[in-house]
């Protein structure tokens, strides 16, 4: 049966709200908005909603009289704390606000990571939304005594499009702290553990199910558009992306992520990798490197080149750098994880050190980078047939090639497009229809580069390896 109408992805990232109107029976792609959001690691999350409006009028969505459905897609982890008036108690922490590490200390101190883990899936860093909820309890005691409700921020921008509704996804409630993917169920021993108190927190939905209808005032000629039940970054770029059974996304922005399909839970007993759930009912095992795009842009900033000048180095550098290994953790790491590292030159000889050498060897340790994560997830028997590419980072031909010689694995580079407002756009029409949409995602302009053997990249990632045990054993040490 053919469908009439469209459908709203919405993708709430920390640096920008991205809003995309789509064919429901295509897939096509009829108009964008953005607007941005503030700078720094803490904000109000009534900021989050003005961008939203922003973005939603810029991709002229209000006017529209044949919108089916809204998904939500938004940044994973952040602390929205409420007061029973549903206003902000405390401005949003976000992901990346680093002031909870002396409570993540604190939580594996007492329960251990292998704890943890069982737990809810995943290691207590400074990411997690617990971490956030502990450090306010303990820094602003007046603001945690006026919480009544505790969610993420997908969480906040769903209510605000219903009218009041607050529900999250599998996918958002597995990174909180709070959740177990794995059983489905709410720990409210540890928010009463490490906050003093069990606030409600938003009703876990299923992957297809519906939030609600969107208020008239962001859809007064739609009356009846239903708001899925939304879903974290990450999970949203999966679903955009239509990964299935041995997919292995990887992301290369300023940091790294890499994050699979799986058909059951994953539990890392080093707490490396985080066992999230994903936006289809199954899981999405992830990790997290520091540091990727920035170690490329870094070196190009030091060899006064652009990024383009910069790649065409790298591409003329020696296969193996001539004995140049770079360690690329230039703001400690993540996986491994080395809070405290700093990144190395090793192997720096008069016949070494060119700057196509340093430029390839940087290319050369952010594909190393990337492929330990893909030998973590190798190791708790995550299934991996071929990898996407994806991110800022994919537009380097020479971090594209050198991948191919240490990931194992295929790769395809799908047309660059905005996959996680997408797959806000897919859940909305799964919540609408019933099924997701037989769309195909990124095929027109995507790239296939089959898996290569290279003498030098293998030289490059032995010594490379060296290294990192070295360094590993160092700080252990």
């Amino acid at each position: 049966m053919s469908i009439s109408g469209t459908v709203i992805g919405v993708d709430s990232s920390t640096q920008s709200c991205k809003v995309m109107v789509v064919d429901a029976a295509t897939g096509q792609i009829l108009s964008r908005g953005s607007a941005p959001h503030p700078d720094g690691t803490s904000v109000d999350p009534r900021e989050w909603t003005k961008a939203l409006n922003q973005a939603w009028d810029a991709a002229g969505a209000r006017e529209r009289s044949d919108v089916l459905g809204v998904g939500v897609s938004a940044q994973q982890h952040g602390m929205v704390a409420l007061d029973s008036a549903g206003a902000p108690v405390h401005d949003a922490l976000l992901w990346n606000d680093v002031r909870s590490a002396p409570q993540a200390r604190a939580m594996v101190e007492e329960l251990g990571i292998s704890g943890w883990v069982e737990a809810t899936g995943s290691a207590p860093v400074t990411s997690i939304t617990l971490t956030k909820l502990a450090w306010l309890r303990e820094n602003a005691p007046a603001a945690a005594a006026r919480v009544e409700r505790v969610g993420l921020p997908h969480d906040w921008l769903v209510s605000e499009l219903t009218g009041g509704a607050w529900i999250t996804d599998r996918s958002e409630a597995s990174g909180s702290g709070w959740f177990d993917p794995a059983s489905g169920s709410i720990r409210e021993d540890l928010l009463e553990r490490w906050f003093g108190a069990a606030p409600q927190v938003p009703e876990v939905l299923a992957p297809h199910a519906s939030a609600g209808t969107i208020t008239s005032d962001w859809l007064p000629n739609s009356p009846g558009a239903v708001v899925s039940a939304g879903c974290g970054d990450n999970a949203g770029g999966g679903l955009g992306l239509g990964i299935g059974h041995g997919d292995v996304v990887v992301s290369v922005g300023t940091s790294g992520t890499v994050f699979a399909h799986s058909p059951h839970p994953i539990a890392d007993p080093t707490g490396v990798t985080s066992g999230f759930a994903d936006a289809t009912g199954a899981y999405l095992p992830l990790l997290c490197t520091l540091n990727a795009a920035r170690v490329m842009a870094r070196t190009s900033d030091l060899l006064g080149t652009d990024l383009d000048e910069f790649d065409a180095l790298a591409a003329a550098g020696d296969p193996d750098c001539s004995g140049l290994t770079l360690l690329p953790y230039l703001d400690g790491e993540r996986t491994p994880n080395l809070p405290d590292a700093a990144g190395r030159w090793h192997g720096v000889t008069g016949a070494s050190l060119t700057r196509e050498n340093m430029a390839r060897s940087s290319v050369l340790s952010v594909a190393n980078s990337l492929a330990d994560c893909l030998e973590v997830l190798r190791t708790l028997d995550v299934p991996i047939e071929r990898a996407l590419l994806i991110g800022g980072g994919s537009r380097s031909a020479t971090l594209r090639t050198a991948l191919t010689h240490v990931l194992g694995v295929d790769i395809d580079v799908p047309a660059p497009d905005e996959y996680v407002a997408l797959g806000g756009a897919r859940q909305a029409y799964w919540a609408a229809q019933g099924e997701l949409p037989a769309w195909t995602a990124g095929t027109e302009g995507s790239q296939h580069l089959p898996a290569a053997q290279d003498d030098g990249a293998d030289a490059f990632r032995a010594r490379y390896s060296a290294m990192r045990r070295q360094l590993e054993d160092e700080l252990a040490g």
